[in-house]
């Protein structure tokens, strides 16, 4: 492990998702092309969460199974309430979902919750690749190796000011103050990781011999056969999922799994709130459709679910399985996260 790891990007670039009115910030890139990842197979059943380790949080992720056969793709929705003026969207929203059809998936796992940061960490750790930006900030990118060896006037600045520790750090000793940082590391663990290009969970679904869900996969696993509105059924309730606005979490994001209720038919959890979801596709308009989009093309990857960041407004229309959004593949946006998908051999 290289002993400056922990060391922040010098360079910080702003970019925003294109409709909703979220900050966002950039950290490292990783644009090196990858090859697809060959197949995994998996059990057809999930457990309610992922196993406890002996730090608090497993670095397996269950899958469930999505059936081949037909569903429900996009939707005729049409803006009839004025929410595009209301809310000062840059483009018209549902036109792009049109039009409403029928579509054919083969059978393919997907995992049963979005990655969590320890899971991701592992991954990092492993490949030896640059942190997300803001886990160079926060105190959760430092290892324990780099703190053992850490002149004590730079760790207790970053136990001081990225740990942000509610206690004297200027006296501790180096063992009690690592056991304090990694107490704080593992509260962390079993969110969703964030602030990542499309490109870094690319690398991390095949790095799990993975890879990220297409965008029909995505919706769905989300959707069920029929096209629900949302992976719980047609009604839209804010207690069923995290939305970000009821401030019951930091930052508006919650832990994988927190809300049993937002259960796709399939049994994947999160699929609406908590954080926005790359897909390996590029924005494009569905076949058959007559919307026109300067967006469109091999710029855009989508995103999808919705999450729980400052500036969705709790506005349903962003947590709909057929909502679709986009940013560009370099984005870290700060509540977009992924899950992985695998083919069935």
């Amino acid at each position: 492990m290289t002993s400056n790891r922990y060391a922040p990007p010098a360079l910080l670039m702003a970019l925003g998702l294109i409709l909703s009115a979220c900050d966002k910030n950039t950290g490292n890139i990783d644009a090196t092309p990858l090859q697809t990842a060959p197949a995994a197979t998996q059990s057809d059943s999930a457990p309610p969460h992922p196993k406890a380790d002996a730090a608090g949080y497993d670095l397996d992720m269950p899958m469930v199974l999505v059936p081949e056969g037909e569903f429900i793709l996009g939707s005729n929705k049409t803006d009839t309430e004025g929410l595009q003026e209301r809310y000062g969207f840059a483009t018209p929203i549902y036109l792009d979902e049109h039009p409403r059809q029928k579509a054919t998936l083969p059978a393919f796992m997907i995992d049963a919750y979005e990655v969590s940061n320890k899971q991701f960490k592992a991954f990092i750790l492993a490949t030896d690749r640059a942190l997300p930006y803001e886990w160079g900030h926060n105190g959760y990118g430092l290892t324990m190796e780099e703190a053992s060896t850490m002149d004590m006037a730079r760790l207790r600045d970053i136990a001081a000011n990225d740990f942000k520790l509610d206690m004297d750090t200027t006296t501790m000793p180096r063992q009690a103050l690592m056991e304090e940082m990694q107490k704080e590391q593992h509260k962390r663990d079993p969110f969703p990781v964030t602030g990542i290009s499309w490109y870094y969970a690319y690398a991390y679904c095949r790095w799990k011999n993975k890879r990220l869900p297409t965008e029909r996969e995505w919706e769905k696993a989300a959707r069920g056969p029929d096209g629900l509105e949302y992976p719980w059924g047609n009604d839209w309730d804010t207690a069923i999922t995290n939305t970000g606005d009821d401030h019951d979490w930091e930052n508006g994001i919650a832990p994988t799994g927190s809300y049993p209720m937002n259960k796709s038919p399939y049994g994947a959890y999160d699929m609406a709130g908590n954080v926005w979801e790359w897909v390996d596709d590029w924005y494009h308009p569905y076949p058959g459709s007559t919307y026109e989009s300067e967006n469109f093309g091999e710029k855009m990857k989508v995103i999808r679910g919705g999450g729980g960041g400052i500036g969705h407004y709790a506005l349903s229309y962003f947590f709909r399985g057929a909502t679709r959004q986009f940013a560009e593949p370099v984005m870290a946006g700060e509540d977009v996260g992924f899950r992985c998908a695998a083919d069935i051999e």
